[in-house]
């Protein structure tokens, strides 16, 4: 059984003097920690500020933070392959069910895109409100799933500014409803890996999905000039929603990297040398 997860914004366990400190989990957190009724004597994993991870037991608790001594210290994770998903902004909490069951799947960061045809529109302080709402999602689901780090939420930006993060990506996959039955997503993920030398577990792949609507035929070709291992990719014959999608997609491209129970054949491990 795996242990309640917990992630510290400021804690590094490794400088701390005493056999029994307090944990400062943030306030949600510390809820979390109450609900589970955790009670001396359990133990719990923990992933500090410096992405270590600690196994703790709890001695006690003092003003609702749980009191805790270092059971066991292990090295931080290697990162790993990094999907990024951005994802058309969706209308009603199709979001949230993104960030939250792809957070589940293992994706490493997601970009909100407000696209043309994005029914949702958000201003300054409703996209800032939102944001953080999606952040705590995410946070709930790294710890629910025993996940290494939380993904990184940006605030929503529109399809320019996106493309212009992507210039340094192993590869941009564009899943497009009009993408040809050819356009396979496993063969882009590929040719990237072959095209740049990359390791899969080095990879840093970004995935596109647009909102209900779909993306516009002038967003796609941004996209596709914004790398120049740009692709479309199809996910098959069936007309998936913009939530499906966005779950799905990242989910074959970690796949295609080694994750989900995969192993990636040795073609594609890259050249180190």
């Amino acid at each position: 059984m795996s242990l309640p997860r917990f992630f510290l914004e400021n804690q590094v366990l490794a400088a701390e003097t005493e056999a029994v400190f307090p944990l400062r989990l943030a306030l949600d957190d510390a809820k979390h920690a109450r609900v589970l009724r955790l009670a001396a004597g359990e133990h719990i994993a923990v992933i500090d500020a410096d992405q270590d991870y600690f196994e703790c037991e709890i001695v006690d608790f003092a003003d609702e933070l749980p009191l805790v001594s270092i059971a066991r210290h292990e090295d931080a994770s290697e990162a790993g392959p990094q999907v990024i998903l951005l994802q058309g902004l969706a209308k009603g909490d199709k979001m949230e069910t993104v960030i939250r069951h792809a957070t589940e799947v293992g994706v490493a960061a997601f970009v909100p895109l407000a696209c043309a045809r994005s029914i949702v529109k958000l201003d300054g302080k409703k996209a800032a409100a939102k944001t953080e709402r999606w952040r705590a999602i995410a946070k709930n689901a790294a710890m629910q799933s025993g996940q290494a780090r939380v993904p990184e939420v940006v605030e929503p930006v529109s399809v320019r500014e996106a493309a212009a993060m992507l210039g340094q990506a192993t590869a941009v996959l564009v899943c497009w409803e009009e993408a040809p039955e050819t356009a396979s997503l496993s063969e882009a993920v590929h040719d990237a890996l072959l095209a740049t030398c990359t390791p899969a577990a080095d990879a840093r792949i970004a995935v596109v999905v647009g909102p209900e609507g779909g993306l516009a035929e002038e967003e796609v070709r941004c996209f596709l000039g914004c790398n120049a291992r740009a692709r479309l990719v199809t996910l098959g014959p069936s007309i998936l929603r913009t939530e499906t999608a966005g779950i799905v997609a990242p989910a074959l491209v970690l796949y295609e990297l080694g994750g989900m129970g995969n192993r990636p054949s040795p073609t594609y491990e890259g050249n180190r040398g």
